[in-house]
């Protein structure tokens, strides 16, 4: 919300939870820029919090302590993310959803199947935000190779947990030229970041700050799509039929983001 606060392209900023944002509200509203911020609380707010929203970003739920998978938040974090939604559906139905919380594997699915019973599901504009496999595959390629984190671009696909999570290291942007061997260990790296952060942070919570940084990317690329800026390219978890994705219903690939959300995908070079 900070980030979003400090943003240009947001008008106004709605923040939802079952309590607390009242005061994360007063906190931001003493930054000077133009964004409006209002709070809202519990259930009986919520159809009036998402009320013509363009862009609903879900981050709810619990974290992961040691030990855990992100298919061990399954339970919780999947009738959160169903009960969100259902009031999407009321509230904005046409509004793109980027869901953040895990696993987002199987909460995207999830929020696929809750719009279509409500009768407004668009595969365009429902996206699994996997923006932080592409900032840490970004960084730790670029610290390998020598070469500046924020110029590094590196296509991830697959999925969003463990060994789905696929870096496309000989496809990156500049171009690399590290051994296999390396090859391996960064792509192990990228795989298990998230487990990196739980265990160094002993029981206290996962990956927030990055997270952070990860989503307010990707907000920040469909908010430049739906103002018609061309050109827009962000990796996410979306429904497609594209070859690459072999029969799966969805999977994170390059997308291309306009108005109407999903308008392509970027042509990938043969993987090795």
């Amino acid at each position: 919300s900070l980030l979003l606060k400090r943003s240009a392209l947001v008008r106004e900023l709605h923040l939802y939870d079952v309590k607390g944002t009242a005061g994360v509200m007063a906190d931001l509203s003493h930054i000077n820029t133009f964004t409006k911020v209002r709070a809202f609380e519990g259930n009986a707010n919520l159809l009036d919090c998402l009320q013509g929203c363009d862009l609903v970003v879900i981050p709810a739920g619990v974290p992961r302590k040691p030990g855990m998978t992100r298919d061990d938040l399954f339970k919780i974090n999947a009738s959160i993310v169903a009960s969100l939604t259902a009031g999407i559906a009321e509230s904005c139905p046409g509004a793109f959803v980027a869901i953040i919380s895990n696993p987002v594997n199987s909460t995207v699915p999830i929020a696929a199947e809750v719009l279509k019973r409500k009768g407004c599901y668009n595969p365009a504009k429902l996206f699994g935000v996997t923006s932080l496999d592409v900032v840490r595959a970004n960084t730790f390629v670029a610290e390998a190779s020598n070469q500046a984190p924020e110029k590094m671009n590196v296509p991830v696909i697959g999925g969003h947990s463990g060994n789905t999570i696929l870096p496309l290291l000989s496809q990156t942007t500049p171009r690399n030229s590290l051994p296999m061997e390396k090859v391996k260990a960064l792509t192990h790296r990228i795989q298990n970041a998230g487990t990196e952060v739980v265990e160094a942070k002993a029981g206290t919570g996962s990956a927030t700050l990055s997270m952070a940084a990860a989503a307010h990317r990707f907000a920040e690329s469909c908010l430049r799509a739906l103002n018609g800026e061309s050109g827009v390219v962000e990796c996410a978890y979306v429904e497609n039929t594209e070859p690459i994705s072999q029969g799966l219903p969805f999977f994170a690939l390059p997308v291309r983001l306009n108005k109407t959300g999903v308008s392509g995908f970027v042509n990938l070079a043969q993987l090795s």
